[in-house]
Order: C-alpha cells, then structure tokens, then sequence
C-alpha cells in the first residue's frame, strides 16, 4: 500500500512492518502506540523504523493514519493519573 509520510511515498505492507519490527525493542509508551506481533510500540518509534526518517519529519497523525490503513490497531494515550487520583493517597498523608 503506498502511503505518504512527511511528503515522502513508501509502498509499505503489513509483513514487512511487521518484520522489520521483529526484534526491536519496544520504547516505554508515553503517547500513541500500536500493536505489532503482540508487542506495543510507540507511534514514533515504529515510524523512524520502517521509514529511516528522523522523528521530527513526521507527525503522529501522519503515523496512526498510515499504520491504520495497513490493518494495525492503533491505541490513544492513556491520562496519566495525577498523584491525587493514586489509590490509598490519602490515607498515606493522613486524610
């Protein structure tokens, strides 16, 4: 499938993201992620993979749009919990 990435066309393929993934270690996510072979990447980091382009050439959206098309499950960023929301918060400071 031919998708476009920071004005950039690639033909890209399910299989072959997929094995260029493999053995890649996932970066820890703190935004967009998607499921490759079962493992959770970051957006980013799945798209500086397959394309060799620098992070700061692409856009998350451009990302997600593209990984979407080729048949991956694309996952929002969860809210991070403030230090109030914690479980048993108020009972450590004596609330």
């Amino acid at each position: 499938m031919r998708c476009v990435i920071a004005r950039y066309p690639f033909d890209l393929t399910k299989i072959e993201v997929e094995q260029t993934m493999t053995g890649i270690t996932p970066e820890p996510v703190t935004g967009v992620s998607v499921t490759i072979d079962h493992r959770v990447y970051p957006v980013m980091q799945v798209g500086e993979v397959i394309t060799r382009q620098n992070r700061r050439d692409f856009t998350v959206t451009e990302m997600r749009r593209a990984l979407t098309r080729l048949g991956f499950a694309c996952h929002d960023a969860r809210p991070v919990a403030s230090r109030w929301d914690a479980p048993g918060e108020d009972d450590a400071l004596g609330w």
